[in-house]
């Protein structure tokens, strides 16, 4: 898949947890464990907004498009 998640490394800068983060955005950890391992095949903007509002970040922080 050309769209890589980069929301582990995110996460590890910011010394977060896959559970805090979870709590903080009031997604289930199984959820965002999906999304984290880049298993997901979409994200709502809605969830996507909410993760960068917590971990203070951009989207492209996040996603990175690779042929």
């Amino acid at each position: 898949m050309p769209i890589i998640v980069n929301l582990d490394v995110v996460m590890a800068e910011r010394k977060m947890s896959l559970n805090e983060l979870s709590e903080r955005v009031d997604i289930t950890p199984a959820n965002l464990s999906i999304l984290k391992t880049g298993k997901a095949r979409a994200i709502r903007f809605s969830t996507l907004e909410a993760i960068c509002e917590v971990l203070q970040c951009q989207p492209g922080d996040i996603l990175e498009y690779k042929e």
